[in-house]
């Protein structure tokens, strides 16, 4: 195999160890300074029940090692379905629309509230390589209702897309919930962008009776080489009429903890929303990302009365096939004896309503 520079770029991209940007410019980062708490010590962030992000060196061995296997994805796998959202939705109801990826849009109480909003072709820093998107948003850009307020997770560039951001931000200006320290890295490339960054177990009104909380999930963070952990990384409560919705958006399982402390501090939910890809190889990704086995038994752990599957299908950024989470998402189900019907695994442009 040659090993040219696009392909360093685009294999280091996927694997969310950047170094598509200059050491110059990682070097200035700005980055967050505040009180030492239980994650963090007053330089970089951690989880006290989780797991450091992998060496560079083990990167390259999954990267360039002779006995990757590595499944080809198609150059498209377009969905079916498109969905045009209404204005707003009310009198109780809560409607989820799949974007695609982890980008969701959640419309409820009046309020249009998007998750981890990527419309971009790639999720890489440069436009040249990195991973491609296989399938459109499942909503078009300009089909989108006045967006209220964004929730972004983390920093990776699948999770936190700058060009989006600026984006909606431009059109709609809404407010920008994130975890401590991606403030300042959203406000570093777009000072419009009304980024407001908060803690683990720190809820946000948003308003009309909805709220967010900050919860503890087992992942890290990343822009460049250079600036691993200092930025925090979390999931979300969101508070609705119609119920709690658990939203994980990037996690690994660990032994559960995460997800029984979900139930006990916040159940019950009427919902969770689950990340059920990018788990190959175990060996590399088990500490930081789910494979649908394990998504089951979280769905047990946070006891959600139903899950949506999401983070599969759009982007290839680990090895399985492009169908192997939804198949073994089936064969999990069925193991556990949990319903189909109860673990549901939509395309982009498809929508769920509780």
């Amino acid at each position: 195999m040659k090993v040219t520079r696009r392909r360093v770029f685009g294999l280091l991209a996927g694997a969310v160890a950047v170094i598509g940007l200059p050491s110059v410019w990682i070097s200035r980062m700005k980055t967050y300074a505040g009180p030492k708490s239980d994650h963090f010590d007053g330089t970089t962030f951690f989880d006290p029940d989780g797991a450091p992000p992998k060496k560079l060196w083990e990167v390259l061995r999954w990267q360039f090692g002779g006995d990757r296997k590595r499944q080809v994805w198609p150059e498209r796998a377009p969905s079916p379905h498109s969905d045009v959202p209404p204005p707003q939705v009310n009198e109780g109801k809560v409607r989820m629309s799949y974007v695609g990826h982890v980008s969701w849009l959640i419309q409820t109480a009046g309020l249009n509230i998007l998750i981890d909003p990527v419309w971009s072709e790639r999720a890489s820093p440069v436009s040249f390589a990195g991973p491609k998107r296989v399938n459109d948003p499942g909503i078009a850009f300009e089909n989108l209702p006045p967006i209220d307020v964004v929730l972004v997770s983390h920093g990776h560039y699948d999770h936190l897309d700058m060009r989006t951001l600026s984006k909606l931000a431009a059109k709609f200006s809404p407010r920008v919930i994130t975890p401590l320290g991606n403030d300042v890295t959203i406000a570093s490339s777009d000072a419009s962008i009304r980024a407001e960054a908060f803690d683990w177990n720190d809820r946000v009104e948003i308003g009309n009776g909805v709220a967010v909380s900050l919860v503890a999930t087992r992942h890290w963070t990343a822009r460049g080489l250079f600036d691993r952990n200092k930025a925090l990384w979390a999931s979300f409560v969101l508070e609705t009429p119609a119920g709690k919705i658990y939203i994980v958006c990037d996690s690994g399982y660990g032994t559960g903890t995460h997800f029984r402390r979900v139930r006990e501090a916040h159940g019950p939910l009427r919902a969770a929303i689950l990340p059920i890809g990018a788990y190959e190889p175990r060996w590399f990704m088990r500490d930081q990302h789910m494979n649908p086995e394990d998504a089951v038994k979280a769905l047990a752990d946070c006891g959600a009365e139903m899950a949506l599957a999401h983070h599969h299908g759009t982007f290839q950024l680990t090895d399985e096939a492009i169908d192997a989470p939804l198949n073994d998402l089936a064969a999990a189900l069925d193991a556990a004896g949990v319903a189909p019907e109860k673990f549901v695994a939509l395309k982009p442009g498809q929508v769920c309503e509780i």
